[in-house]
């Protein structure tokens, strides 16, 4: 005897939007310092001494900076012989080539 099971699936689900990003076309002054990775002053002195492109004036009492003038100051930046200073990409663990503080205070209160 042959039984007949009946399966009843679930119709597919559509397929979410694809995600789609908008990148902006002006940046504010917080924004564009956050975007070249400088402090707000620095920004406001490198404008000032002409080193920096100029924001645009988007409107009576708004000005932004264009993405692109951004980018291609960024670009045409030298490189730097400088290598990044001590503190700075090791966080609390330390350089990785040094022994941390309280490694050391370890070692130095084991010898007394």
């Amino acid at each position: 005897m042959t039984v007949a099971v009946l399966v009843h699936e679930r119709p597919k689900k559509p397929s979410a939007a694809p995600i789609v990003h908008i990148r902006p076309l002006y940046l504010a002054r917080p924004d564009a310092a956050a975007f070249l990775a400088i402090s707000e002053s620095t920004l406001d002195n490198l404008v000032a001494r002409g080193d920096l492109p100029k924001p645009r004036k988007l409107s009576a009492g708004r000005t932004a900076w264009l993405v692109e003038d951004l980018e291609h100051w960024g670009r045409e930046r030298p490189e730097s012989d400088l290598l990044p200073p001590k503190n700075s990409g090791y966080g609390r663990a330390g350089n990785p080539g040094e022994k941390s503080m309280a490694l050391r205070q370890a070692e130095r209160s084991s010898a007394q």
